[in-house]
């Protein structure tokens, strides 16, 4: 089969398609936007169309570059957020970044007890093939509970503000759900992280440790990886 079957049917080429999912992951932009910076390149595409992309095309991506980063680090910072409302109902993110800040897994659920952080912890050792040697979480007692049941030999650390890591990397998901003017539904807001967090890892190089040459060698092998990803799918 062509490995870009999966574009078939499309008026425009997989360049531009992926170009528009990068776009709406990588930065703060809303699908107007990106209408407009492809309009000011002379590709006049509707925002339904980029839209239409991002969803058949983003999770496809999102499950190549998954594979393709491997295990991740060793210890896992967790936290959960209250993130949307849907017909008056709570929805937490669950979300666990390693030591490098890159986002290990996100599981948006009902609830934040025993059984959410079971969940949450088999759906992490799924993805990454083996348990950690520490976790690090807030004081919560559903992650000891679960831990001692699911990850029983892994160190726990519940030291006050020891997971600031973790509460911080929420802060990526509070601007795109502002500028998103709020998740329309828990399925939406799980979707789009689970994209938007493998589209994180990948472009997040650390520009503030690396020096200049360090920086533009890791970005290209970025794009790279990108290149190869979206021509596959």
């Amino acid at each position: 089969m062509n490995k870009l079957s999966r574009y078939r049917g499309h008026r425009f080429p997989h360049e531009i398609i992926s170009h528009a999912v990068w776009l709406y992951h990588r930065f703060c932009l809303s699908f107007r936007d990106i209408e407009d910076l492809l309009a000011e390149r002379g590709v006049i595409v509707s925002y339904e169309s980029i839209r239409q992309w991002c969803l058949k095309f983003g999770p496809r991506y999102a499950k190549q570059l998954r594979r393709r980063q491997g295990r991740l680090g060793d210890t896992w910072y967790m936290d959960e957020l209250t993130i949307i409302t849907v017909q008056g109902q709570r929805r937490y993110l669950w979300r666990a970044v390693d030591q490098d800040d890159d986002v290990i897994d996100i599981l948006i659920q009902k609830h934040k007890d025993k059984q959410a952080a079971k969940r949450f912890f088999r759906k992490m050792l799924k993805e990454q093939g083996q348990s950690p040697r520490r976790m690090i979480t807030d004081k919560r007692k559903s992650y000891g509970a679960a831990r001692r049941e699911i990850m029983p030999s892994v160190v726990h650390c519940q030291e006050r503000r020891a997971n600031n890591r973790a509460e911080a990397s929420h802060q990526h998901t509070r601007q795109r759900e502002r500028q998103m003017r709020r998740f329309k539904s828990s399925g939406q807001a799980q979707q789009f992280l689970a994209v938007h967090s493998q589209v994180h890892n990948l472009f997040r190089v650390g520009r503030h440790l690396l020096s200049a040459c360090h920086y533009r060698a890791f970005r290209a092998q970025s794009f790279s990886m990108w290149q190869e990803v979206t021509t596959a799918c």
